[in-house]
């Protein structure tokens, strides 16, 4: 197995980073652009999943990345549930 000397190298990091840039791809072309609340929060937990993977990464020892793995995994959560309300809004199709 390789080692991985930076997160940008980490496969499940490139996933929550075209994650984010998704979320970002609705935004600006539906109507999920003018709830701002909505948008402000869907975009802030998306982009907490990639920014907890980063941390975690660079925090050096297993056991701190297992902890930010687990955040990032909540916050892959909380945005499928908003997901659902974007969908429940009807700005997005499923």
């Amino acid at each position: 197995m390789a080692t991985v000397n930076k997160f940008e190298d980490l496969e499940i990091w490139k996933l929550s980073r075209m994650l984010c840039n998704d979320i970002n791809k609705i935004a600006n072309s539906s109507d999920l652009r003018t709830d701002y609340k909505l948008y402000s929060q869907i975009d802030g937990s998306s982009g907490s999943v990639m920014d907890n993977i980063a941390e975690g990464f660079e925090r050096n020892g297993n056991r701190k990345f297992i902890q930010f793995l687990s955040i990032s995994k909540a916050s892959c959560g909380e945005t499928r549930s908003q997901l659902y309300r974007v969908l429940d809004r009807n700005c997005i199709k499923k």
